[in-house]
Parts: C-alpha cells; sequence; structure tokens
C-alpha cells in the first residue's frame, strides 16, 4: 500500500517550459476563480475575485465548510483551478514551476507539523542555511522565545516525531516560526492561531505586523478578534465572497458578517465598533 501511494502520479504536474518569475512581490490576485474537487459535480469555490497586496493583511472568514481552506490550498498548487485564473506578481501559478512558486510561500495549516530532530532543526526546514540570529528572530515574532529559553539546551532540544513532546500551543508557534524564518514573500496562516490563548494571538499578531512588513499576509480564522485589523477581509459563505472591506465597514453592511460579529463580540464592543463607525461617516 506504501508502494502505491509512492508511485501514484500528481495530477498537478510543471507545463514542459514554466516561466521564470522575474520580481519577487508576492502580489496574489484571484481573477474569477472557480473550483471543484476530481469527480465532483459541483463547485465548492464561486467566481473567486479578489486581491492580496504585498506588506498587507488579507483575512478570510466564514463558517466552518464555506471553503476558506480550499481557497488558499489553491495558492501553493495543492489543487488546480477549475475555471479562472490565479497570479503571481501578474503570472499565471500554472505556468511558473512548482518549486518557485512554493520557494515564495511561507504555509502553515491549522495542525502545526513537526518532525523528530531539534528545535533548530525543525525550524531551519523551509531554509536550510538559516542563520542562528534568522531562526531566533522567527521564534521571538512566534511567540516561542518564552518556552524555548526555559529548556536547558534552548534551540537543542529534543523534538520527537510528530512535536508530541510539546503542547498544542508550542507546536503551533514553532510550525508558525519555521514559515517566517523563511522569509517568505507570501505567508499563509490556515486558521493557525486557533490553538494559542488570545493574549498570545493577540501578542503575535502585533509582532507580524512590525516585523514582516513586506510580506503578502494570508490569514484564515475563526476568530475575529484574530482579523480585526486586517486592511481587507473576505467573508466567505457557501464558497462565495459574500463581503468584502475593513471590520469597520463589513460590520455595516454585510448582514454575514455582522451575525458572525454578534456571536462573538460583547454588546459593549459592538457599541463600541457602531460608535466608531459613525464618527468616521
Amino acid at each position: 500500500r506504501i508502494d502505491e501511494v509512492i508511485q501514484t502520479e500528481s495530477s498537478i504536474v510543471d507545463i514542459d517550459e514554466p516561466e521564470t518569475l522575474t520580481t519577487h512581490n508576492g502580489r496574489i490576485a484571484f481573477e474569477h476563480v472557480c473550483f471543484r474537487y476530481p469527480g465532483a459535480t459541483e463547485d465548492v469555490l464561486h467566481d473567486i475575485d479578489f486581491v492580496a497586496e504585498p506588506g498587507k493583511t488579507t483575512a478570510i472568514i466564514g463558517s466552518t465548510g464555506c471553503g476558506k481552506s480550499t481557497l488558499v490550498n489553491l495558492i501553493p498548487r495543492l489543487y488546480d483551478v477549475t475555471d479562472g485564473k490565479i497570479t503571481l506578481d501578474g503570472k499565471d501559478i500554472r505556468r511558473i514551476a512548482m518549486s518557485d512558486l512554493r520557494e515564495e510561500i511561507g504555509y502553515v495549516p491549522q495542525k502545526g507539523i513537526l518532525f523528530s530532530g531539534t528545535i533548530a532543526s525543525n525550524l531551519r526546514f523551509g531554509k536550510g542555511d538559516a542563520t542562528e540570529e534568522e531562526i531566533e528572530r522567527a521564534a521571538d515574532i512566534a511567540q516561542a522565545t518564552e518556552f524555548i529559553d526555559v529548556k536547558e539546551d534552548r534551540y537543542d532540544s529534543a523534538i520527537a516525531q510528530g512535536g508530541s513532546n510539546v503542547s498544542g500551543g508550542q507546536k503551533q508557534r514553532l510550525a508558525i516560526a519555521r514559515a517566517i524564518a523563511k522569509n517568505p514573500k507570501i505567508c499563509i496562516f490556515d486558521d493557525s492561531f486557533s490553538a494559542l490563548d488570545l493574549k498570545t494571538d493577540a501578542a503575535l499578531r502585533g509582532a507580524l505586523s512590525e516585523n514582516v512588513t513586506d510580506s503578502t499576509i494570508i490569514i484564515v480564522a475563526q476568530r475575529i478578534s484574530t482579523i480585526l485589523h486586517a486592511e481587507q477581509i473576505l467573508v466567505l459563505d457557501e464558497g462565495r465572497i459574500v463581503g468584502k472591506g475593513t471590520h469597520e465597514e463589513l460590520l455595516e453592511h454585510c448582514e454575514v458578517y455582522r451575525q458572525i460579529a454578534e456571536s462573538q463580540l460583547s454588546a459593549s464592543e459592538l457599541g463600541m465598533e457602531e460608535s466608531e463607525v459613525t464618527m468616521h461617516e
């Protein structure tokens, strides 16, 4: 059975003569993208159209099963679009060599994956020649320094297969640090902050905005508190974008977003937000 998996050929392949990336800004554009899973009869994403700009955060929120993870999985070509196209700095990602495309991306799934070795070897997994300074900076941004520094061997501390000897929150912070250490042009966090307490979540987001200033940041989130200050929030509902804007704009104009906000924010917080919207008008 293992051999069968190894011998399976992927349907996602490079074209015969891939194009070279001449610019490395990290601008991602979805142009009327539709997607259905192989063998399925119905699309799970419909007419997805937006731009994620370098130096800014684009957040994606919506109910479970609305297509958030599917959407971000299209960027590193874990799947290919059914209709429309996705471009990176103006080039259709299907025309770029996958190795080049994925070199531009730091991706953190909802469940952080660690490998047997050390903390340092895990943080260098995306960039084998990362310096000590680079991995320490990444750990600091990811709020991992706090628990690394109390370990006797610090970055040389052992990590068991799957990260079974660290907590869920620590595992997630190490996975986030690994993506940052790669210094990618595009950072994708697929509900990666869900295992963090609110205080760590807020500190990490603050450190990201202060220190990762040139990259395109895409955050899939369940908690509105995680995305309050994103420059662009996409509200997904049944595979469609039903709202696009800032937190304040969506509170005023998007019913789906407002329902999510009312289920998560206190009345006083919502009242404060509404006052701020009124003041801006």
